[in-house]
């Protein structure tokens, strides 16, 4: 299990296959009564609050939850500080937990992904670049970076949904990045209203000129 701080108010957890067995949760009920039952999402609260100092008493929390073919699971859990004064630590109550599930189809065929800076996108590149047996040309040729209001925007185009390292890019890129729906009017937008920073193979020159 991996845990990064993206703001004050936010982290992101990711849950690979091989965290769960040892908490007895199958993938399959993982969205039900079976995250709460075994404290899942308990323990992954007090993992971040000893790893990062994420404090959450008092907070009401918003859980985004992602999860690829492959299961990795990942989970973007944001707080919000209620402003009423008996709502404090001690007296908050352990609420039913509501999360929804988004899973990442391998058959679309574009797709994009928000980077919180510059450095993160970076280290992005370098990941796929240690990946020896990966080839970006042979998973898609049009991979354009966008900066638009201060987030760094990855929109990739033509994916080959027949290249076979396919999930191993998806369980990368969701390591550094929050996946954002494609649509032809968003990616208009950032290239009329946004500042193109690399064209064509995006990751291709980010490794170039940045990794090695």
């Amino acid at each position: 299990m991996k845990i990064e701080k993206l703001t004050e108010n936010k982290i992101r957890v990711i849950v690979q296959p091989d965290d769960l067995p040892n908490k007895k949760i199958d993938v399959n009920s993982l969205f039900s009564n079976a995250m709460e039952q075994e404290g899942l999402f308990f323990k992954m609260l007090d993992k971040a609050e000893k790893e990062l100092n994420f404090h959450t008493e008092g907070c009401k929390l918003l859980i985004e939850a992602f999860s690829s073919i492959d299961d990795i699971l990942v989970f973007t859990i944001t707080k919000y500080i209620s402003n009423e004064e008996n709502y404090t630590p001690s007296n908050l109550p352990r609420k039913k937990l509501s999360v929804k599930r988004k899973t990442i189809n391998l058959s679309q065929k574009s797709g994009i992904y928000q980077f919180e800076n510059f450095d993160t996108f970076c280290n992005f590149c370098k990941c796929i670049y240690e990946m020896h047996d990966f080839d970006v040309n042979k998973f898609a040729k049009n991979i354009s970076l966008y900066l638009y209001h201060d987030i760094y925007f990855l929109v990739v185009k033509n994916i080959n949904t027949k290249y076979e390292l396919l999930n191993r890019f998806y369980s990368t890129v969701l390591e550094f990045s929050k996946l954002s729906s494609y649509s032809e009017n968003f990616e208009n937008k950032l290239i009329e209203h946004g500042k193109v920073i690399m064209k064509k193979n995006a990751i291709e020159l980010g490794i170039q000129y940045f990794v090695k």
